[in-house]
């Protein structure tokens, strides 16, 4: 199936010129001309990208009415995925997998969501966190190939709160402030023990990465310290930079990522969405080995690998992760359901469905709203493979259920951050699922999950 979105011109520089950092000659061109090449092209490449997003979605400042983050930030609303011309979300809800498959009617914002360059690849983050870490640490994580896609207002407020299971009584320990390595001694010398501190110097260390470092096939201007863990996970939440996995090849069948929140790590027990390790200590040494350098030894040593300790290190930066809470949700009893005495109407009849007809509990259960496990929604029944700006729209396996408390705050949604709102993502499970959700059921389920 071709179309006009469908990876063009650049298909023969994919394979070599746009993979620059993980190919051997990339290695040894001169880095102006490096520069100079991938300047060229970066115009292209984001219109190429941009278009693909107006096609798929509704990107307006829309806020929803009465929704915030847990700063105040608001949360928007409505679904943002853009129907085929004559379609309606009934329509489709009535059809069978194979008749949406057979018609071309999956919806483009429901197709998995290539990177904003999707050949190049590598960390890319939002301007607001390359603003305030150039502030405050003078490290700039400005790529000069490509920038990041989304607008601000559909991101995770910025910067976000941080709440600790070990001082509750605190609220937001950051106090409103991007933790770097200019301010986190000050921030919580009085709150962390040694250990933990020590952890937290590690999460806002800069070590280098494949694009940020100090080797000529760098994406960076100048030569780079490179990219600490909360660069990402900023204030141990996510400010929803993004990456493609390093665990997939080829390039085309590689995951966009959808930079997961920290909060909740103290309950979870797989890590990574799909590798599935089995503790926080293992994925945080896994992601400076292999992560950092899209699993390529060879690069990783080259460029700068930071080899962790496991003992002095790697257990330091897992026990200050596993301090990160949950933001409080008031309207919820002491065993993650609603208070009757709390909750508004809509909310109630939300929470009903969730446990009932939308069969969200079978996965998401309270009180963190995960089950720890994973589970392949096998979407590819309902659309024909399609290679769309450079990635291929296939089976994306099994994925991790990830924990629904704080959900609001963690917007765009899925794995790849396919789904704008969570309107959006109601509206993705009702297909997958087949649940036959009415308008208000939609409404009220999507109510309930804001308060949890």
């Amino acid at each position: 199936m071709k179309n006009r979105f469908a990876f063009g011109f650049a298909g023969a520089l994919a394979a070599g010129l746009f993979l620059g950092a993980t190919h051997a000659g990339a290695a040894d061109e001169d880095f102006t001309s490096l520069v100079e090449r991938l300047q060229k092209t970066k115009e292209e490449f984001a219109k190429r990208h941009q278009a693909l997003l107006k096609k798929r979605y509704d990107l307006a400042d829309q806020p929803a009415n009465g929704a915030a983050m847990s700063r105040g930030k608001a949360v928007q609303g409505g679904v943002r995925v853009k129907l085929p011309k004559g379609m309606t979300w009934e329509k489709l809800a009535d059809m069978t997998p194979e008749e949406i498959k057979n018609g071309n009617h999956w919806p483009w914002g429901f197709y998995p969501l290539p990177h904003p360059h999707h050949e190049a690849g590598g960390m890319v983050f939002p301007k607001p966190l390359i603003d305030e870490t150039k502030r405050q640490t003078e490290r700039d994580l400005t790529r000069f190939d490509l920038d990041y896609d989304f607008p601000q207002h559909l991101l995770p407020e910025f910067p976000a709160p941080i709440y600790l299971t070990t001082r509750p009584d605190l609220g937001d320990v950051s106090r409103g402030q991007l933790v770097t390595l200019g301010n986190f001694s000050r921030l919580f010398k009085e709150v962390l023990n040694p250990k933990q501190l020590e952890g937290l110097r590690l999460l806002v260390t800069p070590f280098p990465q494949a694009q940020f470092n100090a080797t000529e096939d760098r994406r960076s201007l100048r030569a780079h310290q490179g990219v600490a863990c909360f660069d990402c996970h900023a204030n141990g939440h996510t400010n929803a930079a993004t990456h493609t996995v390093g665990d997939i090849r080829p390039n085309e069948h590689r995951h966009r990522i959808d930079t997961p929140s920290l909060r909740g790590v103290n309950v979870q027990r797989l890590f990574g969405s799909q590798r599935a390790m089995k503790s926080v200590e293992d994925f945080t040494e896994f992601e400076q080995r292999a992560a950092y350098f899209d699993g390529e030894p060879e690069q990783a040593q080259r460029k700068g690998v930071n080899i962790l300790e496991r003992g002095s290190q790697v257990h330091f930066m897992a026990e200050f992760q596993s301090l990160l809470d949950f933001p409080p949700a008031p309207k919820l009893n002491l065993l993650g359901k609603l208070d009757p005495s709390k909750a508004n109407e809509s909310e109630k009849r939300g929470q009903e469905l969730f446990f009932g007809k939308a069969q969200c509990a079978a996965c998401h259960a309270p009180p963190y709203y995960t089950d720890n496990l994973m589970h392949n929604l096998k979407v590819e029944r309902f659309f024909k493979e399609i290679t769309i700006n450079g990635r291929k729209a296939s089976a994306d396996g099994p994925i991790k259920t990830f924990p629904l408390r704080g959900i609001k705050d963690s917007p765009p949604y899925l794995h790849d951050d396919r789904l704008l709102t969570l309107e959006d993502t109601v509206e993705f499970f009702n297909l997958v699922l087949g649940l036959k959700l009415t308008g208000e059921e939609k409404s009220d389920l999507t109510a309930f999950l804001r308060a949890l």
